[in-house]
C-alpha cells in the first residue's frame, strides 16, 4: 500500500467525522441559515477550532454569494479549496536538505511519539543515502536513553548517550562533535518534554541553541515538535507554549490514524503559521512521511 492509501485509510475516522458527514447532513439542501450552522458544528466536532472555523465560514458565505450557489453540496469543493489554499499560504513542504551537517531538534510532551518519530525520521533520511547519528538529550526521563537506544539500532545508527541526569547540552555537544569526526550529514537530537517546569525546559533548551549555533555555525539546524493529533485542540496549546521556547522551524503530526480530530491538522496550520512538515498514519517504519497538503486534502474528501 503506497502512503497516499496509507494517508486515506489513517484519515478514515476523521473523514467519518467531517467530510462524510456534510455530505450526509447537507445533502443538496437550499443554502440557508440552519446550512452554516450545521456545518459549523460539524467543523468544530472535527476539531478545527472555533478561530479556524469562523474564518472558514466567512470565506465560505462570502463565495457562495460571489458564485451564486444555491444547494448546499454546491458549497463542499468550495470548502476543499479553502482548506488547500489555508496550506499553500504557509508553505508546508518539506524544504530540502542543506548541504553540509544538519542538526534536527526534536521536541515535544512525553508520551506523543517523539522517540518513536526520531527512529522513523532516522530510518527515513537513511534510505534517501544520508549518514545519521542520534543523541539522546533526554537525560531527564527514565528509560528515555534506553528506548532512544533501541530505535536507533531498529534505524541502523549510533546512538550518543550518557548517563541519566547528565547534562543534555553536553551529550548535544558530543553528538555534534561525533557527527563531526565521523562526516555525518545528520545529527537528530531528543530532547526532555517536562512542560510542567517551562521555565526549566526554556533554559535547557536555549542552553542547547547556544551550543548548536556556535558549533554548527552555518545554520544548518531545525527544531521540530512533534504533536499527537489525538489531543486535538490541546495539540495547539503544545505548540504555543513549545514555540515560546524552542523557535519551532516545523511540527510532526503523530497518529492521525488513531483520531476523528484531524481536522486538528488545519487548525494548526491557520492559527500558528508552523508548516507541518511529517505526519504518522501508523506503527511502521515507513508509515512517517513528508507532509502533503494536496495529499491530504485529496485523502480527507476522498469520497466527497
Amino acid at each position: 500500500m503506497g502512503f497516499f492509501q496509507r494517508l486515506k485509510s489513517g484519515l478514515a475516522k476523521t473523514r467519518q467525522a467531517f467530510t462524510d458527514r456534510i455530505r450526509d447532513v447537507l445533502g443538496r439542501r437550499k443554502i440557508d441559515d440552519d446550512v452554516y450552522e450545521d456545518l459549523e458544528d460539524i467543523l468544530l466536532g472535527a476539531d478545527l477550532g472555533v478561530s479556524t472555523t469562523e474564518e472558514l465560514l466567512n470565506a465560505l458565505v462570502k463565495e457562495a454569494k460571489r458564485r451564486k450557489l444555491e444547494t448546499a453540496d454546491q458549497l463542499i469543493p468550495v470548502l476543499r479549496d479553502l482548506i488547500l489554499e489555508i496550506f499553500k499560504e504557509n508553505n508546508i513542504e518539506v524544504p530540502a536538505a542543506p548541504r553540509g551537517l544538519q542538526v534536527l531538534l526534536v521536541v515535544g510532551v512525553n508520551g506523543v511519539g517523539k522517540t518513536t518519530t526520531i527512529g522513523k525520521l532516522a530510518h527515513h533520511y537513511l534510505s534517501t543515502g544520508k549518514k545519521v547519528l542520534l543523541a539522546a538529550g533526554d537525560t531527564f526521563r527514565a528509560a528515555a536513553i534506553e528506548q532512544l537506544a533501541v530505535w536507533g539500532e531498529r534505524a541502523g545508527v549510533d546512538v550518543i548517550r550518557q548517563n541519566q541526569g547528565a547534562d543534555a547540552a553536553a551529550v548535544i555537544f558530543d553528538g555534534i562533535q561525533a557527527a563531526k569526526a565521523r562526516s555525518a550529514d545528520l545529527l537528530i537530537c531528543d530532547t526532555a518534554g517536562r512542560l510542567q517546569n517551562k521555565a526549566h525546559l526554556m533554559e535547557e533548551l536555549q542552553k542547547i541553541h547556544r551550543i548548536i549555533k556556535r558549533e554548527v555555525p552555518d545554520g544548518n539546524h531545525e527544531v521540530l515538535l512533534v504533536l499527537d493529533a489525538t489531543t486535538g485542540q490541546n495539540a495547539i496549546v503544545q505548540a504555543k507554549v513549545f514555540n515560546e521556547v524552542a523557535e519551532l522551524t516545523g511540527i510532526v503530526l503523530t497518529k492521525l490514524d488513531g483520531t476523528a480530530k484531524g481536522g486538528v491538522v488545519i487548525a494548526i496550520q491557520q492559527e500558528l503559521k508552523i508548516p507541518i512538515q511529517w505526519v504518522g498514519v501508523g506503527e511502521g517504519m515507513d508509515d512517517l512521511q513528508p507532509f502533503s497538503a494536496q495529499e491530504f486534502v485529496e485523502a480527507l474528501f476522498e469520497k466527497v
